[in-house]
């Protein structure tokens, strides 16, 4: 048995971080300030993303986010909101707390993922 599943760690990444809903879409991502954070597999990005959003797959999100990283990007700073997005939120969720642990002050996950953008209207870029 495991000493944490998925659903756990689920719980404790959402009472870890903040949550933000896609009708704050149109505010975020005119916002200069806040670095709209795609954390789906390159296969899933191809498919389509918000746009202004950039790329770190959640099994390389440390080595992008890190200054000190192989793979750093210099857009994700902790000077920024960062709103990370997945498929349905659970990965945005586990990766926010990630980064908040990392000393990110502000992170966001949002609520539902592409799929709750696309099905409110959000705009997609491929």
């Amino acid at each position: 048995m495991l000493k944490k599943g998925f659903k756990q760690m689920l719980a404790e990444a959402n009472a870890a971080i903040e949550s933000v809903s896609v009708s704050a879409g149109p505010e975020f991502l005119s916002d200069p300030d806040v670095v709209i954070l795609d954390v789906r597999e390159t296969q899933e990005r191809q498919q389509g993303y918000i746009p202004k959003s950039i790329h770190a797959p959640r099994g390389f999100l440390e080595f992008i986010a890190d200054p000190e990283g192989p793979m750093h990007n210099p857009l994700l700073t902790p000077n920024k909101r960062v709103v990370l997005y997945c498929g349905t939120g659970g990965r945005s969720a586990l990766a926010a707390k990630t980064l908040k642990d990392m000393g990110f002050p502000q992170v966001f996950s949002l609520v539902g993922g592409i799929q709750a953008w696309q099905a409110a209207g959000g705009d997609i870029e491929s």
